[in-house]
């Protein structure tokens, strides 16, 4: 009886394990295929055998290195400046006591409540008055106004997990508020900042809606925008879309190998008194 069972668990955990890969092992079969189109493409993965001219098309008849030169830059600064301001504002909350403390976090919560979707006439029309259209600068600040209410919480949370005994040892010693954030809250909620990099590097680096409402330039196209070019009604490269497409994920392995650390540490907890 338990053999039978054995067989059962492993023979569903083998067909979800195959339903899971093939899908993955067919997109990367479309990307070395030598056609475009995914009807024509042999049902075992790389039946069709082995190319990369999708790889050649992209970086020598495309922009595709401009694209995610764009889409890189927008990444990086909308996670770093929501990194920088999410966590002063997360420490301000967290160890001081001020007036309307209570109904500014309430707000910040309330906010996430309406879809973003609800605001992209209030953002176009302030990024026109801004002049601010058809710049990464305005699509940066977009990303990073929707970052600030959400994480400021999340980042909240984790520091007041945080001793505050830590925070009395260093002013004891003479250190300022400034010190003591740097110096001792930073390094002990890394985990969560790590987490709060790579979530807010990842948004606007998949992100299709709000490029195609704020850019408009051919130069200014980021990879969502540009990779759907791809396949529009007058196009169907599904080869070359599904090429660019596997190289997009590449910033977030590495990203994931650098910081996975942190990122298992911000799931097991915090500091403990």
């Amino acid at each position: 009886m338990r053999k039978l069972n054995r067989i059962i668990v492993y023979g569903f955990l083998t067909l979800v394990a195959v339903v899971t890969v093939y899908p993955l092992l067919y997109v990367f079969s479309v990307v070395f295929a030598p056609g475009q189109s995914i009807s024509a493409l042999h049902i075992i993965p790389f039946g069709d055998g082995i190319t990369f001219k999708h790889f050649n098309y992209l970086f020598k008849q495309t922009n595709y290195l401009h694209w995610f030169k764009n889409t890189f830059i927008i990444a990086v600064s909308t996670s770093a400046l929501t990194v920088i301001i999410a966590s002063l504002s997360a420490y301000i909350f967290s160890r001081f006591r001020f007036t309307f403390k209570k109904p500014m976090m309430l707000s910040f919560l309330i906010l996430q409540i309406f879809p973003s979707m609800l605001g992209m006439i209030a953002i176009y029309v302030l990024l026109l008055r801004l002049k601010a259209l058809d710049t990464l600068w305005g699509l940066i600040l977009v990303y990073v106004a929707g970052n600030i209410p959400y994480n400021t919480w999340l980042v909240k949370g984790y520091m007041d997990t945080i001793p505050r005994s830590l925070d009395e040892s260093a002013r004891i010693d003479g250190a300022s508020h400034l010190t003591i954030f740097l110096k001792v809250i930073l390094p002990v909620a890394s985990p969560i900042i790590a987490f709060l990099a790579i979530v807010t590097f990842a948004a606007p680096w998949m992100d299709f809606i709000f490029p195609q409402m704020v850019l408009r330039s051919p130069e200014k196209q980021t990879l969502a925008l540009g990779l759907f070019g791809f396949i529009t009604d007058k196009k169907s490269e599904f080869g070359s879309f599904a090429a660019g497409s596997i190289l997009v994920a590449v910033p977030f392995i590495i990203f994931f190998l650098l910081a996975q650390k942190q990122i298992i540490q911000t799931f097991s907890g915090s500091v403990k008194e």
